[in-house]
């Protein structure tokens, strides 16, 4: 161990590492702040135990007894504190050592102790420790166990305080493993506050807590009952900026090596200095300091700034962080300028940082623009409202809605203005009753995720070995049968079915008996981990012994394998295309077809579609190679594959390659063809929004494309003979038809406009081309439905089109909008009604056609721009 104190944040992160490591401990990498795709119960990663749940809940095998990390976790239960307080921090990293069944008590103090000391150099005189003081509920004594060894390393008995279960007493719940704990105080001095020791009254700032040694030693069931484990687990966790902040000798961690740069940089563009007694400045570099961090990483482990999920919390603090810049007088981009200070401070310990800046600037940059359009009006509308001294949850409402302020900036906004806010139901009922529409988010069923470890577990301990990437018939043993909820599960010693995972759905199948005529069908299958529990439907009995024979049903196998490889073959060319910010953010690979998602910020032009579509077609004709192959995570990241964000993988990985792979390698555990020929022909049905910077692409291999290449043909064909025109003469026909056919309609309309000019003036938004337009002189409220359908038939597809009409002292306002933008949120009656406000009117219609009046045409240009800002924030959500 070094001689010398450890100082820089990636200094005390390597000392602690290093340690552990010498000490017989894996060092494992942070996984990714997005959670496994199998863990519903957060949206991102949240302690350093998070991703390693399953090992201690015993539903995966941990990849060694005892593993050390520096684990990323990013939390917003406290956002509204983080810049308020100097402690409080949105993205942070965990430095923990876990030991699962092995080490215990004695070894797990001793380990702290000894770094503590000869590791950060601390002097022992200053360390306190507290430890679990016991408890008559729980009838727990002190515990003397932790105390005896806290002493057998030279602990002094004074510097050891006894705290209640409050402090000292870790619980995963109401039920399940629990235990005490111990902690390790550093003593700042008196100057930091009063009290003579942990626990006391405001000691917190003198006693800094800076390592948590978490023993679980017990299992709570539902009557509150403690029994001991089998296995006793070791958790711990140490702050990696709390340790900075004491090595460093500094009084907040802003002040740290990896904060300092990024207040500077604050300074520098606002003109205005940190701790120069304004506390609205400290609090606008603070926040702009922490949010660029978490910004920054939550993009480079694929989330994307949305209305939803992740997203939606992505979009929450970027957006924070903008109007604090603003607030402070920072013009101008101000994410894209922190992010290359975050690189220098976090780019040697997170290199993929750097790897992805392009990535990262590209969502960052995209959405401080977007949001910059609303701004303005945004912050006018609430001043307007604050001003009048009450901010109800409809003002909230149209804030969100209109101009896509948060509601809880908009709270956070007002508490600072001294305005009361006790909006949140009304609010929150208005916008249940907007999210009518089904957004119904995709789960594994009623028995994924932990309960569907449990019960595989519960059936039999043995994990099923997987047969299937070699055989699609398997003779085994049935190793359990568990009914529950009228549900028959059933685990097989040997499976060949696939359990679904990375967006492969469940092979389908029967189970046989080798001896007899019983039979049963697999209704479904469920993953825990590398284990599985099947459904089975039947009359057959089976039980714990018996010989069967798992056979797959190889048509839908094989369907299934080459809409996999697909999907592969056009992730790849979408990044060629595109660009390397596009990445899997989702997918459904099923026998009759395959749904892709992807990060992309805009809709694919038809030119794209196409290109995307042949370049995956000429990988199919190639007759490219299709092999999976086993290797350690580093190499496979050195050969360029592509893994999934969220996705959690071990030391050893399975690595997709389809031919010599420069064209696509992916970590994939799904099956596949064994070559791109056997897909056949892939064609795109459908090209769309998922969700905000989400695009979704649909399509169909194999048979089922062959076929329906037949029936477009024939279908063409068709119309040829019915327009008495060749083949490839058709689309020139239906041209010149629609024409005729407009033509002879204009002869017979109202006053002369030129629609294709105003539909020429369409800008996209979004994806979707929007027509805004203000109509001539002359023109009446009468004439406007027929001009609106007129330049929304001009635009070559969907989109929306806003005329206003001014003449005689009112103005008549009209929206039109096409089914499909309908579904995707724009309702024509919303639109009108929001611009006619603006000019002192009302009205309203269908949400694919509305109709307004107002009495204040001087005011046409402001309903027209009220309008854009629905439509923007309906669409886009900025």
């Amino acid at each position: 161990m070094s001689a010398e104190r450890p100082t820089t944040s990636d200094e005390i992160r390597e000392t602690f590492l290093r340690f552990f490591e010498a000490n017989g401990h894996r060092r494992l990498a942070s996984a990714s702040l997005v959670p496994a795709a199998n863990d519903p119960s957060a949206l991102f990663t949240v302690a350093g135990i998070h991703p390693l749940k399953p090992y201690f809940l015993g539903t995966e095998q941990p990849p060694a007894p005892t593993v050390t990390d520096s684990q990323k976790c990013f939390r917003t239960e406290d956002l509204e504190n983080v810049g308020v307080t100097a402690r409080h921090l949105t993205f942070f990293e965990m430095l923990g050592n876990f030991s699962f069944g092995d080490y215990f008590k004695q070894e797990a103090t001793g380990y702290a102790w000894d770094l503590t000391l000869n590791g950060f150099k601390f002097d022992p005189d200053k360390v306190w420790i507290t430890v679990f003081g016991g408890d008559e509920e729980l009838g727990l004594g002190p515990d003397e166990e932790t105390i005896d060894h806290w002493l057998s390393h030279g602990v002094s008995r004074d510097r050891i305080v006894l705290l209640g279960t409050e402090d000292n007493f870790w619980s995963a719940g109401p039920v399940g493993p629990c235990g005490p704990c111990t902690e390790l105080y550093l003593d700042r001095g008196p100057e930091y506050g009063a009290g003579d020791k942990p626990g006391d009254p405001d000691s917190d700032d003198r006693f800094l807590e800076f390592w948590n040694v978490v023993m679980m030693q017990f299992n709570r069931d539902d009557q509150g009952v403690l029994t001991p484990l089998p296995k006793q687990n070791i958790d711990t966790g140490m702050g990696l900026n709390r340790m900075a902040m004491l090595l460093q000798d500094k009084q907040t961690i802003f002040e740290t090596d990896q904060f300092a740069p990024l207040i500077a940089l604050g300074e520098r563009l606002s003109g205005k200095s940190y701790e120069s007694g304004d506390a609205d400045v400290d609090r606008a570099l603070r926040i702009l300091a922490d949010h660029a961090r978490g910004t920054t990483f939550l993009t480079a482990d694929g989330v994307v700034p949305s209305n939803e999920g992740r997203g939606y919390v992505l979009r929450r603090v970027m957006r924070r962080a903008i109007l604090q810049a603003r607030r402070i007088g920072i013009e101008g981009e101000v994410l894209p300028q922190y992010l290359d200070v975050v690189l220098e401070t976090m780019g040697d310990a997170y290199p993929d940082l750097r790897t992805r800046r392009d990535e990262i600037l590209t969502w960052i940059r995209a959405e401080e623009e977007g949001f910059g359009r609303t701004l303005a009006q945004g912050s006018a509308r609430l001043d307007q409202i604050l001003a009048a001294g009450e901010l109800t949850g409809a003002d909230a409402f149209e804030l969100h809605d209109t101009f896509g302020f948060p509601v809880e900036l908009t709270a956070e906004i007002a508490a600072e203005r001294g305005v009361a806010w006790n909006g949140q139901d009304e609010f929150d009922a208005k916008m249940a009753a907007q999210r009518e529409r089904s957004r119904a988010a995709s789960r594994l069923g009623d028995h994924g995720g932990a309960a569907a470890g449990s019960i595989a577990a519960e059936i039999a301990p043995e994990t099923t070995e997987f047969t299937g990437y070699a055989t699609l018939e398997q003779h085994t043993t049935v190793a359990g049968v568990l009914e529950r909820d009228g549900k028959t599960f059933v685990k097989l010693a040997e499976s060949p079915f696939y359990a679904e995972g990375g967006g492969q759905v469940s092979d389908a199948g029967t189970i046989t008996l080798e001896e007899g005529d019983g039979r049963l069908t697999v209704a479904a299958i469920v993953r825990a981990g590398d284990d599985q529990a099947i459904v089975v439907a039947g009359d057959a009995q089976v039980s714990a012994g018996q010989r069967v024979i798992a056979q797959v049903d190889a048509t839908a196998r094989h369907a299934t394998e080459c809409n996999h490889t697909a999907t592969h073959l056009l992730h790849a060319a979408l990044r060629e295309r595109l660009g390397d910010h596009v990445h899997q953010a989702g997918s459904a690979v099923r026998p009759d077809k395959l749904r892709f998602d992807f990060s992309h910020p805009t809709k694919l032009d038809p030119e794209d579609v196409r290109w995307v579509e042949d370049r995956v077609n000429g990988q199919i004709l190639a007759n490219q190679r299709v092999r999976a192959l086993s290797m350690p995570i580093d190499e496979a990241k050195a050969l360029g594959a592509q893994a999934l964000f969220g996705e959690k993988y071990g030391d050893i990985v399975r690595m997709v390659e389809i031919g010599d792979g420069t064209f696509s390698r992916e970590l994939c555990g799904g099956t596949h063809v064994r070559s791109t020929a056997e897909i056949g022909v892939l064609r795109i049905t459908s090209e769309g929004s998922s969700s905000a910077n989400v695009r979704r692409i649909e399509a169909i291999t194999g048979p089922v494309a062959i076929e329906q290449l037949l029936t477009y043909g024939r279908t063409l064909e068709a119309a040829a003979a019915a327009a008495k025109v060749a083949v490839d003469q058709v689309p020139e026909r239906i041209v010149a038809l629609r024409d005729q056919v407009k033509a002879a309609a204009a002869k017979s309309s109202g006053p002369a406009v030129d629609e294709a000019a105003i539909a020429g003036t369409a800008k996209t938004i979004g994806d979707v081309p929007v027509v805004i337009a203000r109509l001539p002189d002359g023109v009446g409220s009468k004439d406007l439905p027929e001009i609106a359908d007129r330049v929304k038939g001009k635009l070559g597809g969907p989109g929306v089109v806003v005329l206003a009409a001014p003449t005689d002292g009112k103005v008549g306002l009209i929206v039109a909008v096409s089914p499909e933008i309908v579904e995707r949120g724009v309702k024509a009656g919303d639109v009108v009604k929001a611009a006619a406000s603006a000019v002192g009117g009302g009205g309203g219609g269908k949400p694919t056609m509305a109709q307004a009046g107002g009495r204040d045409p001087e005011k046409t240009d402001d309903a027209l721009h009220v309008a854009e800002n629905a439509i923007t924030v309906a669409l886009t959500g900025l």
